[in-house]
């Protein structure tokens, strides 16, 4: 696994670099090709640190984050997030997609509250056909409430997203 360590307003030990890129070699046991694992550390209060990783592997994307004062605990709770994430999703991936070879899946950007009605931040990405079920797993993969992709037989935009029923609901452009 290809792993990139980037950090912010912070400067990791080559020790705890060496320590992540062990922690999410792994985690290589759930996939069949080479993944690639990008890292954000970064302090986000006086004392307070926080750790975001994200695994792309065969289109598909794992994301976790953990903040505290120790980072070594954050690594260890973002390693068992993305573990049991994996795990969980490892048997309806297969048996969804057992005759394609790879899901094709694009990252859904991170949604920041905006202060005043002011944009804070922008994030591009490209839209990726898939079918609803995919965009779904997808979006709880993400762990986000909404997912945007482009649906492959009629080649428009739609979102999914996640009721507060507990059910998904589905927009469609025209």
């Amino acid at each position: 696994m290809q792993v990139n360590i980037n950090s912010r307003n912070l400067n990791p030990s080559q020790a705890l670099r060496d320590k992540i890129e062990g922690k999410l070699s792994k985690l290589d046991k759930y996939f069949a090709k080479d993944a690639e694992a990008n890292v954000m550390l970064s302090e986000v209060k006086s004392g307070l640190a926080k750790l975001e990783a994200t695994i792309t592997a065969g289109g598909m994307t794992f994301r976790a984050e953990e903040s505290n004062a120790d980072l070594l605990y954050c690594l260890d709770q973002v390693i068992d997030k993305l573990s049991k994430q994996m795990s969980r999703f490892k048997s309806r991936l297969v048996k969804r997609h057992k005759d394609q070879g790879a899901v094709i899946a694009s990252e859904l950007p991170d949604v920041e509250e905006a202060e005043e009605g002011r944009i804070v931040r922008t994030k591009r990405f490209t839209l990726t056909p898939m079918t609803s079920e995919e965009a779904i797993l997808q979006m709880e993969m993400l762990e986000h409430s909404f997912f945007i992709y482009r649906d492959p037989e009629g080649g428009t935009t739609n979102v999914v997203y996640k009721r507060k029923d507990g059910g998904y609901g589905l927009l469609i452009t025209e």
